[in-house]
């Protein structure tokens, strides 16, 4: 039978790879990694600490997952990565492990990291997430599931990116990503709806249509009516109570919260808003 490990691989005895699991030439996998079945870890890559892999997994060449945290309050403990199946880790991608113990760097599943984007300690990335080339997420960021997040641009430390969300390539990320909006811009402002993602989504069809006008109307009355934020979120709970619009209404709530860095303004919103 032809071996699914190449000779030159460095695969510590301790690690537990599933029988499947191919790995490339001079790969470099270590003790504490588990990767589950069918995933393909292609030359040149590193995979280390406590790392936890999924099923069917592709992992191109040169990526660096699990290493040491780029945190100077990193005290030399062995934390967590943890991935789920169906992902795509592109050219050269680095997943960082969590700063302190029993924390993790958390990547769920069906997602596609491009080639050279980073995910800093502590980040959490729901499914079906797409991350464009050089891309940099600082720590403690959060995406959740279907965001797009285009090339070349930073996100702050601790910003939320919500569901649905389009970034604009580019753009600088200091505040939270509303879910279901596209933003870009250096700063970065809401500019409209994610009108082309929620119909990719099936948002078009959703209860008749039903769904997709409450969020038009949410995002006029939050970003185009002149109210000021607080009075405008409070008009959101005169919406019908779609799924959406409660999820954008608890993540706008959770993001003006003590601690959390608030959310992005829109154009109509710019001179009141910027820092």
């Amino acid at each position: 039978m032809t071996t699914l490990i190449h000779p030159t691989a460095v695969i510590h005895p301790r690690a537990e790879l599933h029988p499947t699991v191919q790995v490339g030439a001079y790969a470099v996998i270590g003790e504490r990694v588990r990767i589950g079945a069918g995933t393909i870890v292609s030359h040149h890559a590193v995979i280390d600490g406590e790392t936890e892999i999924g099923e069917r997994n592709k992992i191109f060449p040169g990526a660096a997952i699990g290493l040491e945290p780029q945190d100077l309050k990193y005290d030399g403990s062995l934390n967590r990565v943890t991935i789920g199946n169906d992902n795509v880790i592109r050219e050269y991608v680095t997943i960082n492990q969590a700063t302190l113990a029993g924390e993790a760097t958390v990547i769920g599943n069906q997602n596609l990291l491009m080639a050279y984007a980073h995910v800093g300690h502590n980040c959490v990335i729901g499914d079906q997430v797409i991350i464009a080339n050089s891309v940099a997420l600082s720590g403690h960021v959060h995406i959740e599931s279907q965001a797009r997040i285009s090339g070349v641009l930073g996100v702050h430390q601790f910003v939320h990116i919500g569901r649905l969300a389009m970034v604009g390539g580019m753009s600088r990320i200091h505040r939270d990503v509303p879910p279901f909006m596209l933003v870009e811009g250096n700063p970065a402002r809401v500019r409209s709806l994610n009108k082309v993602g929620l119909q990719r989504a099936g948002f078009a069809d959703l209860d008749g249509g039903k769904t997709m006008q409450s969020l038009k109307k949410a995002f006029r009355t939050l970003y185009r009516s002149g109210l000021p934020f607080t009075q405008a979120l409070e008009q959101l709970d005169l919406l019908p109570d779609h799924e959406a619009i409660a999820h954008l209404r608890q993540f706008l709530r959770l993001s003006h919260s003590l601690g959390r860095r608030g959310s992005l303004p829109g154009k109509a919103m710019q001179r009141r808003e910027d820092d």
